[in-house]
């Protein structure tokens, strides 16, 4: 199923259904509505969220929190920033991300 994924207080649900094929996606820090293009600006978001640069594979830039088990793996070049990437942000920082179509 194909679609925006929006996780609200534990509640997933679809919307969009098709969007997957109608184009590019953006990564979007909701509470101040900002678009994600680049990773420092990224960097800066997870950072204030509590995770921490993981710097154990060289070919990838990746992210753990502390507190949890969780770990970002994301690809070194920023234009290889899937969705698939983006959805992962988003479930382990619910309610602070979404994916929206550009």
């Amino acid at each position: 199923m194909s679609g925006v994924w929006y996780f609200t207080n534990g509640v997933i649900r679809l919307e969009n259904p098709g969007a997957e094929s109608q184009g590019r996606k953006v990564l979007v820090h909701t509470p101040t509505n900002e678009f994600i293009t680049s990773y420092a600006a990224l960097e800066r978001k997870l950072s204030s969220l509590g995770w921490e640069r993981y710097y154990d594979d060289p070919d990838l830039l990746q992210f753990h929190k502390r507190s949890t088990v969780h770990l970002i793996s994301l690809p070194k070049d920023f234009n290889n920033f899937r969705s698939m990437h983006m959805y992962d942000i988003v479930v382990k920082n619910r309610n602070m991300f979404e994916v929206r179509d550009v």
